[in-house]
């Protein structure tokens, strides 16, 4: 599964928790001023959805160097598209960033004669505006307009590029259909327009799918209510030191191949300090709450001992699992976390530019009576998402994590 459609999947599951039965007794007076107990207002009104549906792109062997020719051509049309994250401002109009992919690449087979197959990845980002018409209380038409960016990862024969990379920004356009089941749950349909590059020899791109979308709206007040800390503790911030001990590697091979829900990468890191500081936005009554942070981090990876350094910023999803009286318990998952690497060039690998995202997943403990202490396990991935050609991930392995929060 794809890094993109596994976080989307993640997000939804953590929107749906935050809906539970809705509890009788009223908060205590201590508590009714929480602003925790309800959505941040970039959240509500918000929107995550999920498309499949069929890509065209004509490629051909125009896109093929002189002097290089194939037997065959592969086009796989499936294709998913995620607006990764959207935000409604009223009922006309909403703007989004989006994700897509083909599920499988184009691939061109029997190069000048040789056998077997070679692939061209294919990856699109855009951020647009989406005016909303209503025709009926159920249905609305839609339009997009915006600025997408086209990534094109191709393949070399020997040392020779065949089908070169790509990377360039052009409009997006689109339109379509949307049919509202309830208040937080639609059905879309519509086509989406990619434009090409006639100096890369890139085709244009349409797409056209069906898909749901789900939307995030405020919470009414019995369940904010019940959101309130009743004798739960969700700390309000939390400030903590990161070790990574250069151990633990096969765990996080276990989780991106043998159950995966993380991701590995080509660049192993063999010792780092980072500092954290993460600051709650939302809780429910027990269980999920949704921080935002910001980490320094510095790294020496393990085949060439080279030194760099990263800085993010990063949603935090956290599942307390167990509370008891000496510590809660919780497992923590980040995401998509905007970064600014220091290398481009690590251990030979190219990871892309200077922008990068974070992904960081763990366990992690609340300790005391007040909960002030903070430890941890985590693992660390750092990688492009394919916006780039050039996407070497990097592998951070178990790092420990000691924190204090107030």
């Amino acid at each position: 599964m794809a890094q993109p459609l596994r976080s989307a999947a993640l997000v939804l599951l953590a929107l749906l928790i935050v809906h539970p039965a809705r509890a009788q007794e009223a908060p205590p007076p201590a508590a009714a001023e929480d602003p925790r107990a309800q959505y941040p207002t970039l959240l509500a009104n918000g929107f995550f959805s999920v498309n499949v549906g069929h890509i065209s792109y004509p490629f051909s062997s125009r896109q093929l160097e002189p002097g290089f020719s194939a037997a065959s051509i592969n086009i796989p049309r499936v294709t998913l598209r995620l607006v990764l994250f959207g935000h409604q401002f009223n009922k006309y109009l909403s703007a989004q960033a989006t994700y897509m992919r083909p599920v499988r690449y184009v691939s061109y087979r029997n190069v000048n004669g040789e056998t077997g197959g070679h692939h061209v990845w294919m990856h699109f980002g855009g951020v647009t505006l989406k005016p909303q018409l209503p025709i009926t209380p159920r249905v609305s038409l839609f339009g997009e307009a915006g600025l997408g960016m086209t990534s094109r990862h191709g393949f070399e024969v020997g040392s020779t590029p065949v089908v070169r990379d790509a990377n360039f920004g052009s409009a997006v356009l689109g339109a379509g259909v949307e049919y509202h089941v309830t208040d937080n749950w639609d059905l879309t349909a519509g086509v989406t327009y990619l434009k090409g590059s006639r100096a890369d020899n890139q085709p244009r791109t349409l797409f056209s799918s069906g898909g749901f979308r789900y939307n995030v709206r405020p919470l009414p007040p019995e369940l904010v209510a019940a959101n309130r800390d009743v004798g739960y503790r969700f700390p309000r911030q939390l400030l903590q030191l990161e070790y990574t001990t250069g151990v633990g590697y096969g765990f996080n091979t276990f989780v991106s191949r043998k159950v995966p829900v993380f991701w590995g990468g080509n660049v192993k890191v063999d010792r780092g300090l980072a500092v954290h500081y993460d600051r709650n936005v939302f809780h429910t009554r027990k269980i999920f709450s949704l921080d935002v942070g910001t980490s320094a981090s510095y790294w020496r990876s393990r085949d060439e001992r080279q030194k760099f350094s990263t800085l993010s910023i990063y949603p935090l999803l956290r599942f307390t699992l167990l509370r008891t009286a000496p510590a809660d318990v919780s497992f923590l998952y980040s995401l998509a976390g905007p970064t600014f690497i220091s290398q481009q060039l690590l251990d030979g690998r190219a990871t892309g530019r200077r922008f990068t995202f974070q992904d960081f997943m763990g366990v992690g403990l609340f300790l005391g009576p007040q909960r002030r202490l903070a430890a941890g396990l985590k693992i660390n991935h750092y990688s492009n998402g394919n916006i780039f050609t050039q996407n070497a991930g990097v592998k951070v392995p178990l790092t420990v994590t000691l924190g204090y929060s107030f």
